[in-house]
């Protein structure tokens, strides 16, 4: 249940009676201030503008029209032309217990639709770095999130599987199993690359070689498809232990690596000639974008076919783009992918449009995230300089969070201990990413991240955990906790209530903006609010009736701490 969807169209719709033009907005927003109600509308003070009203005039109208009797127990007019809304208490009540049975706790998607999130996208023969942490997590939260809400949603890891530097790996791969005699682990992925491309500057032979296997590959020889798929399943093999351990969602049944275009792009690029949208180019096939300039204020091309015929980059994603809208069926198409690529998108997804290849009803979304940087200010680097491995990154955060859980003495069994470690762990590293707004930098800090005090994982864990400690004090009858009427006298129970019902709201905003720090920031606020209401309003030695009400607002805000974290990716435990 959206409140702020329910008032806005009441408002609007008071507003319309009123004398405002259809297109008005009421702009209803959640109150900063508990002195201004609930919820304020501001969209008033524009639209009287429009009809030649007086704002305040126009307000009391509106409120005059506006079916507001059953959910608001008071409204104002405040200023200017704002108005605040207070909700009744009943209505806030009996809306909790309807959450506390429903699935999804009554959430869903008013319209439904088939979502293809391209996010995580590694590079064949290379391990994953930190690098391909923000994208993987962030577009995993958000496939979470839209699978929740009720979307058909389709992974697509755009893995990095083909281009010129296959005819190098294969010939290498080879080298190796004959001078082995056997096959091969790739354990050391970025050794494989490094002492490859050695091979390659340094052997004119081994290069000859490496580059009759690109042309090979290309033309589909079957023993340089086979060494290649080896290449392809090793590195993902890697993969899938790191996207095990961030507990992300995804698998192999999801790689839709570049090589799945391939076939697509020799008739993409004869079907942009022949509509006059690319132009040969000193050998180069290239579109001249109008909408973007070169230095010299003249349309800016984009190559889409090399002179020697290879395509690139921008030629994949617009077949891509093609793939997803004609065969997949989808609604929407989000890319997960850093600031750097934004021009490259749009780029790419302008030439889509401009082909018609998909409809403009086709949302095309580049969801750009910034930099992962060090205290210093510069990318994150390990102390010698280089990219840091995604796996040793993991591996410390679980050293930090055991030296952390240690620390605190707490009386876990070694499994407790170990599950309390993994969840603690990993999880300040995925939150930490996450509750910052994705489309800025931020400054990686283990001191910050593995605290229990702020907008941190530990302190939303352990915020979980104090509820689940309260239910391990009582034998409540469920059915009886269920059955129980909620009621709001104090003030500190009825915002837990306000906040517990305004989840859908951050949920909401994430399936659409591809925004996880919105719901980071809800449950923060959430487990805040729990903790004013839990240090104010005594449960356990609470009278029967107003102990029960005060458990089921327990049970909602640990149901909705749980959900939430969930749809983070973020894991739980029972004790900490």
């Amino acid at each position: 249940m959206n409140i702020q969807s329910i008032l806005s169209a009441k408002i609007k719709l008071a507003m319309i009676a009123a004398g405002a033009d259809e297109q008005c907005d009421a702009l209803v927003r959640q109150s900063g201030k508990p002195q201004f109600g609930d919820y304020q509308a501001n969209g008033i003070m524009a639209a009287a503008k429009k009809c030649g009203q007086n704002p305040r005039d126009f307000a009391r109208q509106v409120l005059n029209r506006a079916d507001l009797a059953e959910i608001a127990e008071k409204t104002e007019i405040a200023g200017p032309g704002f108005i605040n809304i207070f909700l009744r208490p009943e209505w806030l009540a009996d809306r909790l217990s309807a959450a506390l049975i429903q699935s999804h706790l009554g959430i869903s998607a008013e319209n439904k639709q088939t979502v293809v999130v391209d996010y995580s996208s590694p590079n064949v023969a290379k391990e994953m770095h930190v690098g391909h942490l923000r994208s993987t997590i962030i577009g995993d939260a958000v496939v979470r999130t839209l699978e929740f809400l009720g979307h058909h949603v389709i992974r697509a890891n755009h893995v990095g599987d083909w281009g010129t530097q296959f005819g190098m790996l294969i010939a290498y791969l080879e080298k190796i199993e004959n001078e082995q005699a056997g096959e091969m682990a790739l354990q050391d992925l970025e050794a494989f690359y490094r002492e490859a491309k050695k091979h390659y500057d340094e052997d004119e032979k081994f290069a000859e070689k490496a580059r009759g296997y690109v042309v090979k590959l290309q033309s589909g020889d079957e023993y340089c498809r086979a060494m290649w798929r080896k290449l392809v399943d090793i590195t993902m093999q890697q993969n899938q232990r790191n996207y095990d351990r961030l507990n992300v969602t995804l698998t192999d049944q999801n790689v839709m690596g570049e090589s799945l275009y391939n076939p697509m792009l020799p008739a993409i690029v004869a079907d942009l000639q022949k509509q006059g949208l690319a132009v040969e180019d000193d050998g180069a096939l290239v579109v001249y974008l109008d909408e973007f300039k070169n230095k010299e204020g003249e349309p800016m091309g984009v190559i889409v076919r090399k002179k020697d015929g290879g395509f690139l980059y921008t030629t994949t994603d617009i077949a891509a783009a093609k793939y997803r809208y004609e065969t997949l069926k989808a609604d929407r198409a989000l890319v997960f992918s850093d600031t750097r690529q934004s021009q490259h998108m749009q780029q790419a997804w302008l030439i889509t449009r401009k082909a018609g290849y998909v409809p403009e009803s086709f949302s095309l979304e580049h969801k750009n995230f910034g930099m992962m940087l060090g205290k210093d200010g510069k990318p994150f680097k390990t102390r010698t300089g280089g990219t840091v491995k995604l796996t040793d990154l993991l591996d410390e955060a679980i050293e930090r969070a055991r030296e952390l859980i240690e620390s605190k003495n707490i009386g876990l069994s070694e499994r407790e201990k170990t599950a309390v470690i993994e969840a603690v762990g990993i999880g300040a590293v995925k939150y930490a990413d996450l509750s910052k707004n994705r489309t800025t930098d931020y400054v990686f800090d283990w001191n910050n991240m593995l605290s229990f005090e702020g907008n941190t994982a530990p302190y939303m864990q352990y915020a979980y955990t104090r509820i689940r400690s309260v239910f391990a004090k009582t034998d409540v009858d469920s059915t009886a906790l269920l059955s129980a009427t909620i009621c709001l006298h104090d003030e500190k129970e009825r915002q837990l209530a306000v906040k517990l019902l305004q989840f859908e709201e951050a949920v909401q905003i994430v399936g659409k903006e591809g925004t996880p720090h919105i719901l980071c920031a809800y449950l923060y606020e959430l487990a805040g609010a729990f903790s004013s209401f839990y240090e104010h309003c005594p449960i356990l030695n609470a009278d029967e009736p107003i102990k029960l009400s005060r458990l089921k607002l327990a049970l909602l805000t640990e149901k909705t701490l749980k959900q939430g974290l969930d749809l983070l990716g973020i894991k739980t435990v029972e004790k900490m």
